[in-house]
This record gives structure tokens, sequence and C-alpha cells, in this order.
């Protein structure tokens, strides 16, 4: 992998977008652009920064009773509801405080809840959090997974969506088309990349890249 490019986040010096451009593969499409989230996502300086700015974006908020993380959202999350119940955003929740939580994954690479986290979904008014929404292949297996434990979402935050909306739900992201303008995603048939015989860079995933 070549060096990263990166876009600073114009409110907050550490919030900061890496990515490099090439020929990538996730598990719905290929991608002219991997970005690199995992200091966002791990690193505590940067996540506490990302999760605070996402914050920002959802202060005039009702009710939010759950954080629902995908991708290795959770730290993120974490710093997401410190700054909303801080703010005063309420939860429903006997406690009065949020659960943050994410999905497993079945033998078939569905998303599911065991019985000991169904309570956090059931009846519960969700926010859900992902790194990138991009072809929306993993949000639409959220919302779906969401509406089969009878779970209420109130909104999608990312650090960076391709999309305003899915499904009639807003996205609210930091980064969007307009800081990645020409960011594309292709079917594998469709791929101009590989009909220009142009090598395979990295497969990518929430996790993570493995060079080929």
């Amino acid at each position: 992998m070549q060096d990263y490019k990166k876009i600073d986040y114009a409110k907050n010096k550490d919030v900061v977008l890496r990515y490099v451009p090439g020929h990538f593969i996730t598990p719905h499409s290929h991608v002219n652009y991997y970005m690199d989230l995992s200091d966002m996502k791990a690193r505590q300086r940067e996540a506490r920064a990302t999760g605070e700015e996402l914050a920002e974006l959802y202060l005039a908020s009702d009710i939010i009773d759950t954080i629902l993380c995908l991708n290795g959202m959770e730290v993120v999350g974490s710093y997401l509801a410190n700054k909303l119940t801080k703010a005063g955003i309420l939860s429903a929740n006997a406690h009065k405080t949020m659960y943050i939580t994410s999905p497993e994954y079945n033998t078939s690479g569905q998303m599911m809840f065991r019985e000991n986290i169904v309570h956090m979904v059931k009846g519960k008014k969700v926010l859900v959090l992902i790194d990138a929404a991009t072809t929306g292949g993993t949000l639409k297996s959220a919302l779906g997974t969401l509406q089969f434990y009878q779970g209420s979402v109130v909104g999608i935050a990312a650090i960076y969506s391709v999309a305003p909306a899915i499904d009639g739900i807003e996205i609210r992201s930091l980064y969007s088309l307009r800081d990645l303008p020409d960011y594309a995603s292709f079917t594998a048939e469709d791929c101009p990349m590989c009909k220009a015989g142009n090598a395979v860079d990295a497969i990518c995933n929430g996790f993570g890249y493995s060079t080929l």
C-alpha cells in the first residue's frame, strides 16, 4: 500500500480521514479508494474526537436508547454516547443510560442477537453507527435485523457516507462525496478497473485490508 492521503475535519484537528486510491475488493463491491479508519476507531484521542463530532450531529435528538455499532465502532460509540448523555439526550431505559452493542454473525453471515442482548434492541430507539456507508449492503442487513428484533431505528451515523439516506433513513456523516467526489463502487461484473486489467491492490472489510 502506498502512502496515505488525508483530509482533516474542519471542526476538529483530531478527526482525520486517511485514504489511498487504487483497486480494492470489499464484501459487496469493487472500489477505487480504501479508507483506513482504524486509528479513528481504536486510538483513544481520535476515537474520542470522532465520537464527539458525530454526537454534534444528533444533539437535537429526542430519545436514543441504544447505539448499534457496526464494523468495530464500539470505542467511538462509547464516546458518542457519553457526549449525548452529557448534552441531555434522553434514554427510556430503566437506568436512564444508553446501551452500546454490536451484532453477532451466524454461520450464514447474517446478523443476529443472542437472548441476553435482545433486550438492548427490542422496543428500543436505536442509532446505527458505522464507519463507512458506501454500497449500503451492511446497513441494509443491519436495518433488516433490527426490524426482525423489533428495534426502531432513529438514525444512522457514519464517518464517511456516499448516500445521504438509505431506505428512507437519513445518514449523517462527518465526510461525504463532497470530500471525495470521485469515489466510486462497482459490481465485480461491471468494474472498469478489472476490465482494464488493473491488478487488485487489496481485499478489504470492516476490520482492515489484506494485500495480494
